[in-house]
């Protein structure tokens, strides 16, 4: 990785790994934390965390404090839609806090490969990753391999949609926008392009290599000054595509529903971000905020409607969490 994790992440990774005993694998940093697209000081800390087991680490959680859902419950639902996103905040409203992917090391090594269901852990595993724990050397190795097996991926679903001769830089950049736009986010739309130029040098050293060891198997061949696929996917190729990625959105937003289980408070969290990320002020009735689920709706559809074409940087200064919001 080429930028340094913030003390906080680290912070937030040791308090974690001290809180599930052996269960934790390996704690991984991505999003605007790591590479600096626009984070301020309450945008939380996005982690992955990869496990061994779902009943033992929210056990792990719930002994020592950091999660108030029944474990049983927990373990349940994250076999449904893996990961499963928790907020976790050891020292309170006044510390950093994280927002967490719980995901087994069986469910990270699928989701990250051609076998993956939908394209929630592929989307923000190709782009820069910070290692903040990993348990050991084997596991060190294991970690390398299966991300890298993830930006492999890219040469399937992006590469040989992108207008040849392409290379690391106009590739990554349309790999950006596939991912954004297989998604319902609540960002505004120059989201995907600030992303690619938070982390534009690591995305184009990371995936020159990719392309150069690509050529050298034969996947792409040199073409002037850039590249071209060898061989172009064919309309059965092109519908499966296409039919894969409908289902991966089908897939993310259910996944909404479940996050709304296993986050604690999400609401708060969410309409915090919608303002940083839109320069939208989010007001909610009093039944909006006892009954989200069914009277929240339209409000959502509202904001994803009129959200901004430009982002709106770090958003306004909003009040710091109360102690119930973490």
């Amino acid at each position: 990785m080429t930028h340094a994790a913030r003390p906080a992440s680290r912070m937030l990774a040791q308090s974690l790994v001290a809180g599930t005993g052996t269960q934790i694998r390996a704690v991984l940093l991505y999003g605007s934390q790591l590479f600096g697209a626009a984070p301020d000081q309450y945008s939380a800390h996005d982690l992955v965390v990869v496990v061994e087991a779902y009943l033992g680490t929210y056990r792990e959680l719930r002994s020592h404090g950091f999660s108030h859902r029944p474990p049983r419950l927990m373990a349940a639902l994250a076999w449904v839609l893996p990961p499963s996103v928790i907020a976790f905040s050891p020292e309170g409203a006044d510390g950093p806090i994280a927002k967490c992917l719980i995901i087994s090391a069986r469910d990270f090594e699928r989701e990250l490969s051609t076998r993956s269901r939908d394209h929630f852990m592929i989307s923000r595993m190709i782009q820069e990753v910070g290692v903040l724990y990993v348990r050991d050397g084997a596991t060190a190795r294991w970690l390398d391999g299966v991300l890298e097996a993830a930006r492999r991926t890219v040469l399937d679903w992006a590469a040989p949609y992108v207008p040849a001769p392409f290379g690391a830089e106009s590739l990554t950049r349309e790999m950006i926008a596939i991912c954004y736009g297989a998604e319902i986010r609540p960002e505004s739309g120059s989201r995907a392009s600030s992303v690619f130029e938070a982390q534009r040098s690591y995305l184009v050293e990371t995936y020159e290599k990719l392309l150069a060891e690509a050529c050298s198997e034969g996947t792409v061949v040199r073409e002037e000054n850039g590249y071209r696929c060898a061989s172009q996917p064919g309309p059965m190729a092109r519908l499966r595509r296409s039919a894969y990625f409908t289902y991966s959105k089908l897939r993310v937003t259910l996944r909404w529903v479940k996050h709304m289980l296993t986050f604690e408070n999400w609401l708060p969290y969410l309409v915090r971000k919608v303002e940083r990320r839109t320069g939208m002020r989010v007001e909610l009735t009093p039944l909006q905020m006892r009954l989200p689920l069914l009277f929240l709706w339209p409000h959502l559809l509202r904001v994803l409607r009129n959200r901004p074409a430009d982002e709106a940087g770090s958003g306004p200064k909003l009040p710091p969490e109360s102690e119930s919001d973490t």
